[in-house]
């Protein structure tokens, strides 16, 4: 009865997205849905471990991120062991903490599902406690970043202690590492102001990507516009665009780090929950 329900339900769910998808001429292609309980599809995702990026708090493994009553969760939570990767005598900030203090999940397509031009859609409730810090993002591959191309579609965290949603991208220069922003940083004042609960409710981050922009909405609101034609590497990314190739899915709760913040201990565990995300091209860029 069980595998019946669930699979009536599969069926619904596909049938409302295309109707949905055809009156606006878009067509899906790619789609996870989170609805089988357990552990992640590891034919579509891929687990970050360790400590990776940002000098950020968390440790990264598979073991904070699950599927649950339709819902792809992602939980920060204080996890103390030792660092398995510590070195005393090292260099790298990854390497020279020797314990572990929070822990997370970062998912990733990466090799599995990429796509160029469309529509990304994600459903989500993100946490807003202190340290606080998830995103939904896109890279490019075969080259170092930024010249790879980066695109935040959703990113929460605070700046000079006031929460922020941003949504943004990056690209590359002549300087290895060192990204060129255009970045917008829209007060969460300015969505309380509409909603006061809108913390505790689900929201749809979108991006639409073309030959002319990235344009990047949150409920329809459009918070940032990138064109084309203003997007161009340094030497180290041979001066092409790199938003004219594709770009793989991320997924990840950071904690701390470069802009996290201060993590709130008293707000633990945090979870960021996923419903949906979807994958749709326009109809006439599959002919």
């Amino acid at each position: 009865m069980n595998i019946i329900k669930t699979t009536l339900f599969a069926l619904a769910t596909l049938a409302s997205i295309g109707a949905s998808a055809q009156k606006s001429n878009w067509q899906l292609v790619w789609h996870e849905e989170f609805n089988e309980d357990g552990k992640l599809n590891e034919k579509i995702w891929n687990y970050e471990n360790g400590f990776v990026r940002n000098h950020e708090d968390q440790w990264y493994q598979a073991d904070n991120a699950w599927c649950e009553r339709g819902l792809l969760i992602i939980e920060g939570r204080t996890e103390k062991r030792p660092n398995p990767l510590f070195n005393k005598d090292g260099n790298d900030w990854r390497t020279s903490r020797d314990s572990i203090k929070y822990t997370s999940s970062c998912i990733t397509t990466q090799g599995k599902f990429n796509f160029l031009y469309g529509r990304l859609e994600v459903r989500a409730r993100i946490p807003v406690t202190g340290g606080a810090w998830p995103a939904i993002w896109t890279l490019g591959e075969g080259i170092e970043w930024p010249s790879c191309g980066e695109i935040d579609i959703m990113e929460y965290y605070r700046i000079n202690d006031k929460p922020h949603i941003l949504a943004n991208a990056a690209w590359g220069n002549d300087i290895h590492y060192n990204a060129v922003w255009n970045s917008t940083r829209t007060p969460f004042t300015h969505f309380l102001e509409k909603d006061p609960l809108w913390a505790s409710k689900f929201h749809i981050w979108r991006m639409d990507w073309d030959k002319e922009a990235i344009r990047l909405y949150l409920d329809d609101e459009l918070l940032n516009e990138i064109k084309m034609k203003d997007v161009k590497n340094g030497s180290i990314g041979n001066y092409n665009n790199p938003f004219n190739k594709p770009q793989y899915i991320l997924l990840n709760l950071a904690m701390g780090g470069d802009n996290g913040g201060t993590i709130d201990d008293a707000s633990l565990p945090m979870r960021y929950e996923i419903d949906y995300v979807r994958c749709y091209k326009k109809s006439m860029s599959l002919q």
